[in-house]
């Protein structure tokens, strides 16, 4: 099934406008674009606009279909992350002549934003399950700086303290080549613990905590991405990792690493393929998106893992009518041998990736399917302008409200599920609920659920995402 939707995927390559020959019958059915007029990339070098437009200058284009065009071209543009505002829009200057005009209001692009975080997987494990103790919190920095050059490109770093230390940079060049098709990311990271989840029981995570270091991370990445068409995207990264864990979490999960193991030390090569074609990156109304990923732990003979790892997703974003949208998710994984480290054990729970009514848990396995299935109604869209704001890359505030009405269904197979006293591994798991969601500028996202899952568990969750 996964390689049918990867066909199906493939084939829905962009259709480029090209210059054609008229018939003088049908030449009032056409628009000839005379050029595109690009208006407020102040930093936004214009090769990195036009290279998300499907619309060119010298273009001709069927009437009809011109309104569809501008609003895709709009919602690429926007999806770059590197604007507050998109406008596009068409305007006649003569006889079956037009100008495209984009207008734009471009983001604040560099953030020093101080970190108070959680060292638990989300809000609510903290608050439900961890006492809400400010000792598991950690403080520090993090650095975002888009469009450094005007490229699209950007540096991200992460300085953190507490309850957990990490060192963290990524430096992202979208396109290195002429064609802009071709980018590169380089990145390394370190991370210290001194409380560590050295097991999971009965599904949820077990910790031990000491004075002495417990784990130490590190690893270093070079990616290499492909955009050969406008939704079509190719990820290609090559990792270093160096893991260890004291003597101490070995001797209570001898599995950790595997056979007492204290150190861990791989190469990791992964590819990842995505085709994208959301009108909305950050909180999607219509379209699909599908992604398929390979990852190989252990490249050379002196890497002590051996592990592959199959995933794949496809999610579709339906408008129904009268403010209602649908959308629905099908997720799934494989991965080989079956005894696995349990630090690489991971099913449900640890990422985006769960049934809505198990926030609570995690359920470890090899193998897992997931089904999410989401009905919005839209209470609130509106753009309000700040005109006492004199910053004017934040007076222009974007604000949504939807009530959702949600389902899931998951499955996660486990053949290590006595080891851990799992309860809820290799069978049927199914939650649903409402939520609120709010979204606003800068692509952040809040919501509050209720749901309720399989067992009758019922609770109120919070998340909180954003794309400084």
């Amino acid at each position: 099934m996964l390689l049918s939707i990867l066909i199906w995927s493939l084939s829905l390559s962009d259709t480029t406008v090209t210059p054609q020959p008229v018939a003088d019958s049908v030449q009032t059915d056409y628009w000839v674009v005379r050029s595109v007029q690009i208006r407020g990339n102040q930093r936004t070098r214009e090769r990195i606009i036009l290279r998300e437009m499907e619309l060119k200058a010298g273009d001709t284009i069927r009437r009809p279909v011109l309104t569809e065009k501008l609003a895709w071209d709009q919602r690429k543009i926007t999806n770059t992350n590197l604007f507050v505002t998109v406008d596009v829009a068409a305007r006649e200057v003569g006889p079956q002549q037009i100008d495209i005009d984009v207008n734009l209001k471009e983001r604040w692009y560099f953030f020093v934003i101080p970190i108070f975080d959680l060292a638990d997987r989300n809000f609510n494990e903290w608050w439900y399950e961890r006492g809400r103790s400010l000792r598991r919190t950690i403080y520090g920095a993090r650095i975002n700086y888009k469009n450094v050059t005007g490229n699209a490109d950007r540096i991200n770093a992460i300085f953190e303290f507490g309850f957990a230390r990490r060192t963290q940079v990524l430096y992202t060049l979208p396109y290195i080549d002429r064609a802009q098709k071709t980018g590169l990311s380089v990145g390394a990271s370190y991370q210290t613990n001194k409380e560590v989840a050295y097991r999971s029981a009965l599904d949820k995570l077990v910790y031990f905590r000491s004075e002495d270091l417990m784990r130490e991370r590190f690893y270093t990445n070079v990616i290499l991405t492909r955009r050969n068409q406008f939704y079509n995207f190719h990820r290609l990264e090559l990792r270093y990792v160096r893991n260890s864990i004291a003597d101490t979490v070995a001797r209570l999960n001898p599995d950790y690493f595997l056979n007492g193991q204290s150190r861990q030390r791989y190469f990791l090569l992964s590819y990842l393929f995505t085709h994208d074609r959301r009108d909305a990156v950050a909180y999607p109304l219509q379209g699909h998106y599908f992604n398929l990923a390979a990852n190989q732990y252990g490249l050379l003979p002196s890497d002590n893992l051996r592990l592959f790892e199959l995933t794949a997703s496809y999610t579709r974003y339906s408008p129904i009518g009268a403010r209602l949208y649908a959308s629905n998710s099908l997720r799934g994984k494989l991965s080989w041998p079956e005894r696995q480290p349990y630090l690489n054990l991971r099913g449900l729970g640890y990422t985006s990736d769960f049934v809505r009514g198990y926030e609570l848990y995690v359920i470890d396995g090899q193998r897992y399917g997931l089904l999410r299935n989401t009905l919005k109604y839209q209470l609130l869209n509106t753009r309000k302008q700040l005109n006492w704001m004199p910053l004017k890359q934040f007076n222009t505030v974007p604000l949504a409200l939807y009530l959702n009405v949600f389902g899931d269904m998951g499955f996660v197979d486990n053949s290590l599920a006595q080891n851990y006293n799992s309860r809820l591994a290799n069978s049927l798991l199914y939650g649903g609920g409402l939520a609120l969601d709010i979204v606003t500028f800068y692509n952040i996202v809040g919501r509050i659920s209720y749901s309720v899952n399989r067992q009758r568990q019922t609770g109120i969750f919070f998340s909180f995402t954003y794309d400084l």
